[in-house]
Formats: structure tokens, C-alpha cells, sequence
């Protein structure tokens, strides 16, 4: 029997399954088993635990298997090719012990599960037809036969498939009708001009199924302007059918002639410009060609996937001697037999293409006529995908749409679209910041509905629910800059959270109460908080802090204060690399994100590390040599200058390192001075006290800069002292000053 993939919107996915429940009977739909296998990781992992080997022994053992879902591999292979587990073994008879065990159990059957998607849906109780299973995470019976044997019992199994996309695209209109603009998403026009000019640029982030770096390089080689197209670009972009996507775009500009195999296969082939993509055109030509009916033509279609010789042979026969009676020359058909035969094993599905090139336009249409809206939508989605949400934030930037940080009286939940003067803007999520929890954030977006916006810190603590929020989510409720609106010393509130927890747990208490104040006031409040006094943290403290409660820098990029430095440096912006397309090589600066360290065949280690800068994230290659001796200065939330080669290839842009320096350390060796503003003299020992910590404040020559005090006499008027000796001047020196009280301005010249 066929089986019947369906996608739905996410969110609604149960529905869909209750409703076929209901439809045709609770007892006539069931999930689908399937049997999870013990891998190599998990093989280790259970084998140790049984052998009572230290948990973190096996641990670092395990990390030495490859993990990659797409290729899998073997415990045999990744001992093969680890030097350092063949010298664990060789070493340790108990990880010789391990291994042997684990190697013996892996691929075995470990637990049973439910498939994702699967659903069986039968004509009389399941019962009658198959033993079923009852699965204790789930009310839905369970097949005992996987998705093969339930298939050949006769059963038709539907995918029901929770399709994010159209999640987004439902979303988006959500927020486009409370703007009071309806959108038909089943009928819209084909011709419009900024999806397809969209298209032909390349600008898909969020677009379904042509985000990718190499679907952009075709879509801007291709500059698509009919719906056709994209069905085209859906089916040619596999492997295999890859390989005629040059054809396909030349042809279509013109700078190439169409092949049309036969006179009489043109009107088949001419929406391709004479390539085989699709398999209905395979059942077409055999149909035109050599008189087939559409069920014969189906079964030659299948028979060219599986490529079994006696079946191929018998379609040859048929098909030569069908075309022959319709006047094709023997030879003809044969050769245009083999030419299908090559195509059709991975041909593909044209309807599915233009479904799936249906929901491709839909979301192409909306970025391309609502972009704020579809992108507040798309955010929504992936709101807890920190990577995606930088990918995001990127592309906002480049749109030139505003991205809104979150504020307690003003974000929601998820992510929205928000009016400004300037136009639309998308509001950050309450949601999307590090483990706040959508319900307690839920409890605070109602309260401020209930009863307004927050005035100030004490106002907040009275009125938060201390049942669904805690210590930690308020950290990093302040981390992130949520509470600024309250309070802009994020460090004072930071410090002063437990007054805030606790004073929210009193105010909780003495509202469950049912206490009226001395005065018959409806509601007693608890007595003002007292925060520590103490200064705001410098602003790499401050950006750190915001980077670890949101998972990248949202507000500004450390790299930002070091501006002048690097204009003087001469150092690039990664999109600035990108954009410019050369080889030569370069100079960037970055952010150390992430480090993995792996080991070639031969033995060799080398590393991907990723990296941002204030334009976006990137990722560099350093080998073996470069790695030893760089691998301190490696580390997360370190700066660094990159000299590096530029190549380009299929997968875009790649990075190889030549040299790596700390930018903090290149930065105090320049010749930058330092100048600061002062009105009065009281920050002047705060200043002398700053010098000396990060200097040696009497300039004793270690560094090359020059500082200079500024005061204005009057409006006109001002006087620079040089203090005397070099120092080393550095933006966190700046920083640093800037922080005192009673400076009015720091600036490197």
C-alpha cells in the first residue's frame, strides 16, 4: 500500500491525531513502534556503568567515537582511526575490557519507542489484525510490528508531520491581522515582482527550503521570475540532479540550446528547457514515446529506480518495440531508454516539488511584503535556538528593521512586532532569554496587563509571583537588560537580587494572607528595598554578562569600543571578507565563541573555532602548529587578531589561520592616547587609582600612549595637562575611566 506523508502546523499536529481518532475509532489508530539500537556512545556508556568505571573515565573515552547522525560509524572504525583510544586500550586493560564489551552489544536492540510521525489507521479494531502495544508515555495504543512489518500486515500509515514553516507563515498572519491587514496565503499572485527580485538576490534567511549558501548561489545565478522555477530549483537541488543545474540556467538565459531527445518529446520537456526533473516526465516520454499506458509507464518508473537487471531488460524490450511501431528508429529509442534510465533513479516527485515550492513562495512572498512581520514570526519559532536568533538578528540588521531590547513593560512573551516612529520593529522575546521559562514569564506579561506597567524595582518585588519565578530567572532577567527600564545599574540590581527575592516572597506572603494595611488600604506593600550602593560594570562586564543570559551580543559588540584600533590596524569585517569575494589574504578581529579540537587520520590535531565581530559570527581552521602555541589565548570571550587565507568553495566561505594574536595585547604595544574630560577635580584620584592598577600610573615605559586631562575653563575654553611617562593605552583603560564618577569623557586619539 502507499503511505501518505501530510505536514501541518506544529501546533497543531494533536489536533489532527485526535481527530482521526475520533473519525475512525480510538481502537483503530495506533503509533508506531520502533526499536532503538545501541550505539557506540551509548554501548560504552551502559558497559561502564555495569563495570563501575569512574563516570568521568568513560566520559572522556566516549568523546573519542565520532558522534555525526549523518555519518554514522562503527566502534571498530573509530578505534581504527584514534590514535588516543588505541593508546587507552593498549594501556588500560579495563578500557580494553570496555571496548570488547561494548563492541559486542552494540547494534542491539535497547528500548522500544514510537516513531515520530507514524500513524496506522485500520478498517476494523487494530486488535484483529496485529499485537499491539501499550506504550506508558502515551494513551494511544502501540503496533508491535515496526514501520516495515506493520506496512506488509496490510495497514496504511500516514506521516503526520508537525511542519514548523507553517507555523510561521500562521503565525505571521496572527500578527499582520492585528494590524489589520488580511493576507490569503492560497491566493496569491504569482507575479509579484519583490519575491522574485528577493529571490534573485539571494536574501532568503527564513525562507523555506532555500536558505542554504549553495540554494543562494543558485537563486542568484538563476534569478528565477516564474513559479515554475522554483518547483525546478526544489527537484534539481539533490545530489545527483545537482550535476544539470548549469545546464538548466543556461538554457534559461539563453546562452545554451535546449535538447529535446525527440521532436516529438518537446511539448514534455519544454517548462525544463529539454532536462529531465521530473518523474512524471519520465511516465510522459514512455507514454508519447513508445505508446505506454500511464500504470505501465508507472511501473517502468519504478523499475529504473531499482535498477534490477531482469525487470530493466523486459522495460528495454517493451519500450524499443513501442517506439519502433510509433516510427522511432531502434537505435533512437534505446539511446533515449538509457538517457531516462540514468535520470529516473533520482528523479523526483513534481508534485512534491510544487508543494513544497508552494510554501518556499509563501514565506518568500511575506519576507519579501511584510518582512517585520514575518520575521518576528520566524523568531517566535526558534526562540529557543540561540544560533538561529543571531542569524536572525544578522539579517534584521541587514533589512535595516530594528531589533528592540527586551523590557519588562514592553516585550511579551514571544517575540512582536512593535510601532515606532521609525516604522516596525520586532520587540525581543521575554522567552528567548536563558532559563526564564515561558510560563513564569507568562505570569509577568499578565500581571503588567492586569494591573500596568512596572514603576521601579520595588514595585516589580511587590508584585512578582514568587510560586513560578525565582532568583535565578530575575538574574538573568537583569543580565539581559530586561529590567533596565527600572533600573539602569545592572550590577546594583544584580547584587541586590536576593533583597529583591526576598522582599518579593514577603510582599507574596502578605498578599495570600488577606491582610489589610493599618489604613483599610486594599493591599498592604512591602517596605522599600535597599540595593547596595556600588557602580554599574564596565561594559565588556556588562556585554559578557548580557551574553550569557541571551547566548550572543545583542545590545552592542565587545569589539565596538576597540573601533579606532582597528580602522588603524587596517582589520576587516567578516561580511566585509565575505562580500568582497577575494583569496588574498586578510586581517580580522573576533570574539572567541567556541573551540573543537579534532584529530585527522594521520594523527594530526587541528580545531574549528568560532568567532564574532560586530558585523556577525564566523568560523576559522587552525592547524596542528598555529594550535599549540595559540591554544591559551583560545578560550571563550577572548579577543584575538587573525591573519588568515580566504578560500572559496561549495560550502561558501572557509578561513584558514596563519597567525593569531591577543587583540588586548596588540592594543597596550600601539601608540594610541587617551584623553579625558574632567569639569572638576574630585574624579582625579579615582583616575590616578584606575592608572595605577591597569598601568603603574606613573608612566614607568611600558607602554607607548600618551594621557592628557581636559577641563573646560567656560564654554570656549579648555586646558590639556599631559601626565607625564607612556602608558599603555587600551579600550578596557577606557573603559575602566569612563566608569568613575564625575568624568565626562574618554576618548583614544
Amino acid at each position: 500500500m502507499p503511505d501518505f506523508d501530510i505536514d501541518f502546523c506544529q501546533d497543531r499536529r494533536d489536533e489532527v491525531i485526535r481527530y482521526v481518532q475520533d473519525k475512525y475509532g480510538h481502537d483503530r489508530v495506533a503509533q508506531i513502534i520502533t526499536f532503538g539500537t545501541l550505539q557506540p556512545r551509548a554501548a560504552l556508556r551502559d558497559v561502564g556503568r555495569v563495570l563501575q568505571m569512574p563516570y568521568p573515565q568513560v566520559d572522556r573515552i566516549c568523546k573519542l567515537v565520532p558522534n555525526n547522525p549523518a555519518q554514522p560509524v562503527t566502534l571498530k572504525e573509530a578505534i581504527d582511526g584514534e590514535p588516543q583510544l588505541q593508546q587507552e586500550i593498549a594501556e588500560d586493560t579495563t578500557v580494553a575490557k570496555l571496548v570488547e564489551i561494548a563492541q559486542k552489544l552494540e547494534g542491539l536492540y535497547r528500548h522500544a519507542s514510537t516513531h515520530a510521525a507514524g500513524v496506522v489507521i485500520g478498517d476494523r479494531p487494530l486488535e484483529e489484525l496485529i499485537p499491539l502495544y501499550r506504550d506508558p508515555r502515551s494513551d494511544m495504543p502501540v503496533t508491535q510490528f515496526p514501520m516495515k512489518w506493520a506496512e506488509a500486515a496490510g495497514l496504511v500509515k500516514f506521516d503526520f508531520l508537525g511542519l514548523k514553516t507553517l507555523t510561521v507563515l500562521s503565525t505571521a498572519l496572527e500578527h499582520l491581522e492585528r494590524r489589520g491587514i488580511e493576507v490569503d496565503l492560497n491566493n496569491l499572485p504569482f507575479d509579484d515582482q519583490p519575491t522574485f527580485d528577493m529571490l534573485g538576490k539571494g536574501d532568503t534567511t527564513g525562507v523555506f527550503q532555500l536558505e542554504s549558501s549553495g540554494m543562494r548561489d543558485i537563486l542568484r545565478n538563476m534569478k528565477p521570475d516564474s513559479f515554475e522555477d522554483i518547483i525546478a530549483i526544489v527537484a534539481l537541488y539533490r545530489p545527483g540532479p545537482m550535476d544539470n543545474i548549469p545546464s538548466y540556467i543556461r538554457r534559461k538565459h539563453g546562452d545554451e540550446e535546449p535538447d529535446y531527445l525527440y521532436p516529438n518529446l518537446e511539448p514534455n520537456l519544454t517548462e525544463t528547457y529539454g532536462i529531465m526533473i521530473y518523474q512524471e516526465q519520465v511516465m510522459q516520454i514512455a507514454q508519447e514515446l513508445a505508446g505506454y499506458t500511464l500504470g505501465g509507464a508507472d511501473l517502468l518508473r519504478r523499475a529504473m529506480g531499482k535498477k534490477i537487471k531482469e525487470e530493466m531488460d523486459a522495460q528495454r524490450k517493451s519500450f524499443v518495440e513501442g517506439s519502433v511501431a510509433k516510427s522511432v528508429p531502434e537505435a533512437k529509442a534505446s539511446s533515449i531508454f538509457d538517457q531516462v534510465a540514468k535520470f529516473a533513479g533520482y528523479g523526483f516527485n513534481k508534485s512534491h516539488a510544487a508543494a513544497y515550492a508552494l510554501v518556499a513562495y509563501q514565506t518568500a512572498y511575506l519576507k519579501a511584503n511584510y518582512p517585520v512581520e514575518f520575521m518576528a514570526a520566524s523568531m517566535t519559532l526558534d526562540i529557543h535556538n540561540t544560533d538561529k536568533l543571531y542569524t536572525f538578528k544578522q539579517e534584521l540588521e541587514r533589512l535595516e528593521i530594528p531589533l528592540l531590547p527586551p523590557d519588562i513593560n514592553k516585550s511579551d512573551v514571544l517575540f512582536e512586532v512593535e510601532n515606532t516612529a521609525e516604522g516596525g520593529a520586532v520587540r525581543y522575546a521575554l522567552a528567548a532569554i536563558k532559563n526564564v521559562g515561558e510560563g513564569a514569564m507568562a505570569a509577568v506579561v499578565k500581571e503588567r496587563q492586569d494591573n500596568g506597567p512596572f514603576q521601579d524595582i520595588p514595585d516589580l518585588a511587590n508584585r512578582l509571583d514568587t510560586k513560578s519565578i525565582n532568583k535565578r530567572q530575575v538574574e538573568n532577567l537583569i543580565r539581559s537588560g530586561t529590567l533596565d527600564p527600572l533600573n539602569g545599574n545592572r550590577k546594583q540590581m544584580h547584587d541586590g537580587v536576593e533583597a529583591i527575592i526576598r522582599h518579593a516572597g514577603a510582599a507574596q506572603q502578605e498578599r495570600e494572607s488577606d491582610q489589610i494595611g493599618l489604613f483599610g488600604a486594599e493591599e498592604s506593600v512591602v517596605s522599600g528595598i535597599t540595593l547596595p550602593e556600588t557602580s554599574d560594570w564596565l561594559e565588556t562586564d556588562r556585554l559578557k554578562e548580557e551574553f550569557d543570559a541571551i547566548g550572543f551580543y545583542l545590545s552592542a559588540h565587545p569589539l565596538d569600543s576597540y573601533a579606532n584600533i582597528l580602522e588603524r590596524l587596517k582589520i576587516k569585517s567578516f561580511t566585509d571578507v565575505e562580500a568582497a569575494g577575494e583569496t588574498q589574504p586578510v586581517k580580522l578581529a573576533g570574539m572567541v565563541i567556541s573551540k573543537k579540537e579534532r584529530t585527522s587520520a594521520k594523527g594530526n590535531k587541528y580545531a574549528f573555532v568560532q568567532l564574532s565581530d560586530s558585523s556577525g559570527a564566523y568560523e576559522i581552521t587552525i592547524f596542528q602548529e598555529l594550535l599549540t602555541a595559540t591554544r591559551e589565548i583560545l578560550e571563550a570571550g577572548n579577543k584575538v587578531l587573525i591573519n588568515a587565507s580566504v578560500q572559496f568553495g561549495d560550502q561558501g566561505l572557509k578561513l584558514l589561520a596563519n597567525q593569531i594574536r591577543s587583540l588586548d595585547a596588540v592594543t597596550e604595544d600601539s601608540n594610541a592616547n587617551l584623553k579625558i574630560y574632567l569639569d572638576d577635580p574630585s574624579p582625579l584620584a579615582s583616575v590616578k587609582e584606575v592608572l595605577e592598577r591597569e598601568n603603574g600610573g606613573n608612566g614607568n615605559g611600558n607602554g607607548r600612549g600618551e594621557v592628557l586631562l581636559v577641563s573646560r575653563l567656560d564654554m570656549n575654553t579648555e586646558v590639556e595637562i599631559k601626565l607625564p611617562g607612556k602608558f599603555k593605552v587600551s579600550p578596557l583603560l577606557a573603559q575602566a575611566i569612563k566608569a568613575v564618577p564625575g568624568v565626562i569623557e574618554v576618548r583614544e586619539i
